[in-house]
């Protein structure tokens, strides 16, 4: 009877069961539903070769591009291509014309018509643009580097240097480009090469004016003046730091720059002190069909419409590179 007593006392004493113990994974299961139904959807997984080859961030930037932009890199493309590889876009010969073949319009057989002398347009056009992008290349490479030493040595130095520099530049800038490019030409020579060093020496004032403003502003940031401070020699202070830096501008200033030289090298063309004949150059294209607009308005319809499709193009894009909104 007192073992019976002990364990109704045992019994007694031992701590209940807890009510909830029963239900813990019934509400450990609700929450987690709960939340799995609040949070956000996983994305979906990109393919693997998508993936390996990162075409989801390709088409994420390509549909981010304003559509001007594509038919502008379309349009230089394909002229670039002209330059290039010219056999790729016809089997005419430019300079050879063909007998009874004068003055057709366009067709099948001659896409734009064909010239006085029998000559298929199509095929100068194409093979003229290696001698207006050449030359147009020419010009800027002359333009900017010499406008860009001027800016460099101006900003850099200051002083009585700055001055005397800015006012050959001023010079520059009174002067008419075009009149400042014939007079180079009569000095120099007639030629497409001759055309573009002179178109390149009327750019030179533009640059030399903009490197010199950028380099003025770099001159006065804190890195520089750091790497003055450090001990840092001034040509490879100018080298490292300060050119690097100021060229961000001037890159779009090329660009535009391109598009100018491509028309004042047509004009120089048009006026007679570019290419000599039978060279297909756009300009002296455009010179030559002037005489039968009324009887044959492709001859210079064809490659005007080149030039202006190839200028704005090159317009819009130095626009996008100097990160203005379009």
């Amino acid at each position: 009877m007192n073992a019976l007593t002990h364990n109704e006392g045992l019994a007694l004493r031992a701590p209940a069961a807890n009510p909830l113990q029963g239900t813990v994974p019934q509400v450990a299961v609700a929450a987690a539903a709960a939340t799995a139904a609040t949070a956000p959807a996983a994305p979906a997984r990109a393919r693997p070769w998508a993936q390996g080859l990162g075409l989801g961030l390709l088409l994420q930037r390509a549909r981010q591009v304003p559509l001007g932009l594509w038919l502008a890199w379309t349009v230089l493309a394909v002229v670039l291509l002209w330059a290039v590889v010219p056999g790729w876009f016809g089997s005419h010969d430019p300079l050879v014309g063909l007998a009874g073949q004068q003055l057709r319009a366009p067709g099948a057989g001659h896409w734009l018509g064909t010239d006085a002398l029998g000559r298929d347009v199509w095929a100068r056009v194409v093979h003229g643009a290696v001698h207006s992008l050449s030359g147009a290349l020419v010009a800027v490479g002359v333009g900017l580097v010499a406008g860009t030493a001027l800016g460099l040595i101006a900003g850099a130095v200051g002083g009585r240097t700055d001055e005397a520099l800015m006012r050959v530049v001023d010079v520059l800038l009174a002067v008419p480009s075009l009149l400042l490019s014939l007079t180079i030409i009569i000095v120099l020579g007639f030629g497409t090469v001759n055309a573009a060093i002179a178109v390149g020496v009327a750019s030179v004032a533009s640059f030399a004016r903009l490197v010199r403003s950028e380099v003025v502003r770099v001159r006065r940031t804190e890195y520089v003046e750091a790497a003055f401070g450090s001990g840092g020699r001034f040509g490879a202070v100018l080298w490292r730091h300060v050119l690097p830096n100021s060229l961000t501008s001037v890159v779009a200033l090329a660009a535009l720059q391109f598009g100018t030289a491509i028309l004042a090298i047509a004009t120089l063309g048009f006026l007679g002190y570019g290419a000599p004949p039978p060279t297909p150059e756009w300009g002296l294209l455009i010179a030559e069909g002037r005489n039968y607009l009324s009887t044959a308005w492709w001859l210079t319809s064809a490659p005007g419409l080149v030039v202006v499709a190839v200028v704005l193009a090159v317009n819009r894009i130095s626009v996008s590179l100097s990160g203005a909104r379009p």
